[in-house]
């Protein structure tokens, strides 16, 4: 009975992923279509009218549509089945796609600066209202697509990737605007200019933490919420763990935690280790979140078993007698 119950459970939580993988997949597809839409319009409007923020936003946007495209691919390789040599699945790929869209929103800050450093030097005509149309354009483009992405974000590194891409291209619609606006109003040609600069800054530091999150998991570094040091601790405070030998924590995804351990116990018969192996799981997996746990138990080595050098083995009055012989 509880097999059948354990068997069902199971099909319903792969039921969920697939699903929620499905939807996933969906909302990403949507989000490149409407990208593309509106990458050929802002692109034409920005070499009319010669402003260089929506020209910039324009390459973002372009970009956006390349990572997003990663991240579709990702996506739909994480739901294939693990095979024998990928034995954890393909999850990770998702991990990767995050990091190329965080390198990929530095490299665009950093070209965007370098642009806007000479056109301070020479600055150029902009025509400000056609400006300030195709930013009010792709401000709306933008708050709908950061809401079909945000709801499903927050446990998917993936998906924070693509929404991180789409929150630096609304920060840059509204500063296109402002731009436009100051520019139709007095004229500052140089506020173009300075925008640019600020959208870049703004891409830059929104693409770092990403970087560094899909670099700790690459690195195969354990989560900020746990400390293995305390995990140790743990461990070491049930009354029949005596040491504990090797201790790893890491993760495969950003929801995806292992943990595993080689532990020194005192247990006299094997029904005993078998309980204190559950209570082990269990409490390790209430108290820090791993939800995955391999834990190898052994007794330590008693001294009578260990070697015992040949010169103990011996009675010295007769290793005596024969040397003299």
């Amino acid at each position: 009975m509880l097999l059948e119950q354990d068997c069902n459970c199971r099909c319903l939580d792969n039921s969920v992923k697939t699903n929620q993988n499905s939807r996933k997949t969906q909302l990403l597809s949507i989000t490149v279509c409407l990208l593309a839409g509106f990458f050929v319009a802002e692109w034409s409007v920005g070499l009319w009218s010669g402003s260089l923020s929506l020209q910039a936003d324009a390459e973002h946007i372009l970009s956006d549509i390349a990572a997003l495209g990663i991240s579709l691919l990702a996506s739909w390789l994480a739901q294939q089945p693990a095979t024998a040599r990928a034995t954890f699945g393909h999850r990770r790929i998702e991990v990767m796609a995050a990091l190329v869209n965080g390198l990929s929103l530095l490299v665009i800050a950093i070209f965007i600066c370098w642009e806007a450093i000479h056109r301070f030097q020479s600055p150029q005509e902009i025509s400000g209202l056609p400006m300030l149309a195709i930013a009010v354009l792709g401000l709306i483009v933008n708050l709908l697509n950061i809401t079909l992405l945000h709801p499903h974000s927050h446990d998917d590194l993936n998906l924070r990737g693509a929404l991180l891409h789409i929150i630096a291209d609304t920060a840059s619609s509204v500063g296109v605007m402002v731009a436009a606006v100051v520019i139709h109003l007095w004229n500052w040609l140089w506020a173009d200019t300075a925008i640019s600069l600020v959208v870049a800054g703004f891409m830059g530091l929104s693409a770092l933490p990403l970087v560094r999150e899909s670099l700790s998991i690459l690195l195969e570094y354990a989560p900020k919420s746990i400390n293995p040091a305390e995990v140790e601790v743990f461990l070491k405070s049930f009354p029949k763990v005596l040491q504990v030998e090797k201790l790893y924590i890491w993760r495969i995804t950003r929801e995806q935690v292992m943990l595993c351990a080689h532990l020194s116990v005192d247990c006299a018969t094997v029904e005993e280790r078998d309980r204190l192996l559950g209570q082990l799981q269990t409490h390790l997996e209430q108290t820090f979140g791993v939800n995955q746990i391999t834990l190898q138990l052994t007794k330590p080595k008693s001294l009578a078993a260990m070697p015992i050098h040949p010169l103990f083995k011996q009675d010295l009055i007769s290793m005596l007698s024969l040397e003299k012989k």
